[in-house]
């Protein structure tokens, strides 16, 4: 199959905007996630900031791509999914880029940051890879709103899901990301993933320090938005259980001004116990915690998890990007 033949009328995500990526069309080429089907990436490189079993000592091999399908109002990757910034590789010269990573810095894992609307070249660069020699697990990060044919076309492409489960409001989901059918939309794309790889395996066997197979999900705390966390974890416990792994992240930032006043602010101590209180009260047997900085600077350049895509290292952390 052509490379271009999925983008000609683009379904790879659940907006389903049918726009020739191609081009060769008569609309503007650009989906909603704002990219033709021409590849863009905004960073290579060993990212430290992912959970334990995923960054190890060496860090997670990082592959951030431009554009983004749910573009959210409050996105702390804003340059790249909003803005556009990347620029255009072929698939040839972004393999051999990560096979140099791979080399220079020995990063446990591949990982695809934000690549649903760029499957098609992802599993293309992942047959790639496996052709160099590359065994390394191939992570997939992801927003949770994604199509149920796109993660079946990805299951033979890919080892580790870090999905996220961003709301259980849909009047949230509807504000913040113009997507109120995401709740329903993320469970079921979740329990397909579950469903092809199982929960992560770090956490299921001891011995494995890193993870090579599975499913972990995160979940973003936004200020102000306590009960939407709540419900978040609830419905996720009613889905999958107490075993599912389960990410708590407490590093939202404001980038931008929103209208929202929540959303110009950290989140609290007492929010971030709230929701921590929650999940250890509904018995999850995996929890990755991130705490809340002590640091209550507003400078977003003083933020480690907020990354600066226009500058060659992205990240406040000693790295070395390819």
């Amino acid at each position: 199959m052509d490379l271009s033949d999925p983008y000609r009328c683009c379904v790879l995500c659940p907006r389903e905007c049918r726009v020739d990526r191609t081009g060769r069309g008569a609309g503007p080429g650009k989906g909603v996630c704002g990219e033709t089907d021409r590849l863009r990436v905004a960073y290579v490189g060993p990212h430290f900031g992912e959970e334990p079993p995923i960054s190890g000592t060496n860090g997670s091999g990082t592959v951030f791509f431009t554009g983004c399908s749910l573009k959210c109002i409050y996105c702390q990757n804003h340059q790249i999914s909003h803005e556009g910034v990347g620029r255009g590789l072929g698939l040839d010269d972004l393999a051999s880029r990560v096979k140099e990573m791979v080399t220079r810095n020995h990063v446990h894992n591949i990982n695809f940051v934000t690549p649903d609307h760029f499957f098609p070249h992802v599993f293309r660069l992942v047959s790639l890879l496996h052709n160099h020699g590359i065994a390394l697990p191939m992570v997939y990060n992801l927003s949770g709103y994604q199509s149920i044919e796109a993660l079946a076309s990805a299951e033979a492409y890919a080892d580790i899901y870090l999905p996220d489960f961003k709301y259980s409001d849909p009047s949230l989901a509807a504000a913040f990301s113009k997507c109120r059918d995401y709740p329903a939309v993320a469970l079921a794309a979740i329990a397909i993933m579950v469903r092809q790889k199982g929960f992560l395996d770090a956490v299921s066997s001891p011995e494995t320090a890193l993870a090579r197979k599975g499913v972990l999900v995160r979940h973003l705390i936004l200020p102000g938005k306590v009960q939407n966390s709540i419900n978040a974890l609830t419905s996720l416990l009613v889905e999958f259980g107490p075993g599912l792994p389960l990410s708590l992240m407490s590093q939202y930032h404001p980038v931008l001004h929103h209208d929202d006043p929540d959303l110009n602010r950290r989140v609290t101590r007492d929010e971030f116990d709230a929701v921590l209180s929650h999940a250890t009260g509904l018995g999850f047997e995996h929890l990755f915690v991130q705490f809340p900085e002590t640091d209550t600077t507003h400078d977003p350049t003083m933020c480690r998890f907020l990354p600066d895509f226009e500058k060659p290292e992205p990240f406040l952390q000693d790295q070395q990007p390819i």
